[in-house]
């Protein structure tokens, strides 16, 4: 069987095949994260971009390949999460503009498509590093491009790009020592791979191996128009607890021990934070559905119990935008500021601490959970200022925050932090009658004059840098390198605050997570005083999950 011309039909089924193939293999690829950190890991940011990616190009009704490829590209947009996820939307964003106005594909143009995608991504990286996506994406368009000049069947030139980035993603630890360290290849990369051997098999009409596509998540959102009917009943502005969350509390016998689970005194709790509440509990987890105003409040309040799994959190304002067609008209418009801030945090204590710093609005997210470049261009929206800072503090998040502010209608500016002290650095050097360049810069020199520390637990057992990582046991990370492990938790603050303050050093910040204790905050107080006795400590109730302690060093 040869395909010399690739239709649009051929290149929907691509599409669909490469984002199953990712799906059922997302979870595979998040084991190939090199930091044993329970963050959103590489597999499930490139999954939801993938999906989002996926589901434009179902809405749209064509067999035009140019029309597929920027529906395709698109969808990836505006769903992108995480580096991973906006560096794939960057891959497809150049892919589809290789393929403008044309309406089938050649071996030619395809191989030109794929040359134009890792142009376009490396491009929109400010340091490209070798070793990762980019470098497969980039060997295995350089073969297609040698393939194409005599190889004039499309099946033959996706065998041959499939091959190299095979190749090449077995290459990627000789690239990049520290996946050569872990005994791992780059996890980025083998999620192009997987999206690729999607599209192979789609062309060939294979079967991909353990296929179980969500047809039923794809069929409704096909169907979505049924639903506008229902939705024209109501105004947008009636909705008053505006995010659907779902989630489920694995039980930890630790937790419980200090937290007692009773299923009617947790549902009692979480209704005095929104409606349409269902609590669902057994012996070992219990599951959540409520619509709430404040999604990180509801599940810190089940963190008391255990781990939280299974989150989904949804923004109905914006569905019922979408399903009716239209803004609400009816609310008066409120003048535009002059300066508008957006940040992100995960955590009631942190949302507040931002804002009483003037952060105009916080997004709900971190490392369990990146905001996508529409979550932040939403923000942008509601901060109604006619110029806009984004702090992400995270630098999975920095990539969607440019992106969103590449998109805004508004003038934004991305102040790249990576942490939530140096956001909160940033913040604090603001000043409202300074223009927004020489506030970007001002706030951007204050983020560079904070260490950051994070205590958190491995999920898995490993070696970097020397250190010997058992699972569960705990992890001191000094600015993104882990300094010290133990299983015990003040033990690991000890090692991780030694390797961080100097002698120069005059504040030490600490931000209280969700699992920690007010007895363990008061052991470290008493270390620092004892150890570091000119040393002012500053301490705030964070409520962040996933990191015990935060730090900040000035």
């Amino acid at each position: 069987m040869k395909v010399q011309t690739l239709n649009g039909i051929t290149f929907t089924q691509m599409v669909l095949s490469g984002a199953n193939h990712l799906s059922n293999n997302a979870q595979k690829i998040d084991a190939l994260n090199v930091f044993p950190v329970p963050d959103g890991d590489t597999g499930t940011n490139m999954n939801l971009s993938m999906t989002s990616g996926a589901s434009e190009v179902k809405k749209i009704n064509s067999e035009n390949v140019s029309e597929i490829a920027t529906a395709f590209a698109k969808g990836l947009l505006m769903g992108a999460r995480g580096n991973s996820g906006v560096i794939l939307s960057q891959l497809f964003r150049g892919f589809a503009k290789g393929l403008e106005n044309k309406e089938t594909v050649s071996s030619k143009d395809m191989a030109n498509a794929f040359d134009s995608g890792v142009d376009t991504a490396y491009k929109a990286v400010m340091k490209p590093v070798e070793g990762t996506i980019l470098t497969v994406a980039k060997d295995a368009a350089k073969v297609a491009i040698s393939k194409a000049k005599t190889e004039k069947d499309v099946i033959a030139l996706m065998e041959e790009v499939v091959k190299e980035a095979k190749a090449s993603l077995k290459r990627t630890p000789d690239l990049l020592p520290v996946l050569k360290e872990v005994g791992v290849v780059d996890s980025g990369g083998q999620g192009l791979l997987t999206i690729y051997e999607g599209f192979l098999a789609a062309l060939k009409g294979e079967e991909l191996p353990e296929q179980d596509a969500d047809a039923a998540e794809m069929e409704e959102m096909v169907n979505a128009e049924h639903h506008k009917i229902a939705q024209d009943f109501m105004d947008t502005s009636e909705i008053e607890f505006g995010y659907c969350t779902e989630f489920m509390v694995k039980f930890e016998e630790d937790k419980l021990n200090e937290n007692p689970f009773d299923e009617e005194t947790f549902r009692n709790e979480l209704s005095e934070h929104g409606d349409s509440l269902l609590v669902v509990a057994d012996d070992e987890i219990a599951k959540v559905h409520v619509h709430a105003e404040y999604p990180g409040s509801v599940m810190t309040l089940g963190q008391r119990f255990g781990s939280l799994i299974n989150m989904k959190i949804e923004n109905m304002r914006e569905q019922h935008t979408a399903l009716v067609g239209s803004q609400d008209t009816e609310a008066t418009p409120k003048a535009q500021a002059e300066y508008g801030i957006v940040t992100v945090a995960m955590g009631s204590g942190l949302t507040s601490l931002f804002e009483s710093l003037g952060a105009s609005v916080v997004i709900e997210g971190g490392q369990t959970m990146n905001p996508s470049t529409q979550d932040i261009t939403n923000a942008i929206e509601k901060a109604n200022a006619k110029n806009v800072l984004i702090l992400p503090n995270n630098k999975n998040i920095v990539m969607a925050a440019e992106q969103a502010a590449e998109l805004a209608e508004v003038s934004a500016e991305v102040v790249p932090t990576k942490t939530i002290p140096q956001g909160i650095s940033a913040l604090l050097a603001f000043h409202p009658d300074s223009d927004i360049k020489n506030n970007k810069e001002a706030m951007e020199e204050a983020s560079t004059q904070v260490k950051t520390g994070q205590v958190t637990y491995a999920v898995r057992d490993t070696q970097i840098d020397g250190i010997t990582i058992e699972k569960n046991h705990f992890m001191g990370i000094a600015d993104g390198k882990i300094k010290g492990s133990n299983q015990d938790k003040i033990e690991t603050v000890k090692l991780l605050l030694n390797e961080m303050i100097t002698e120069d050093d005059e504040i030490l910040t600490i931000l209280q997570g969700e699992d920690a204790s007010a007895e363990e905050v008061e052991l470290i107080e008493k270390y620092i005083e004892e150890t570091y006795e000119d040393m002012e400590i500053e301490i705030h109730n964070g409520n962040q999950p996933i990191y015990s302690f935060i730090f900040s060093v000035e």
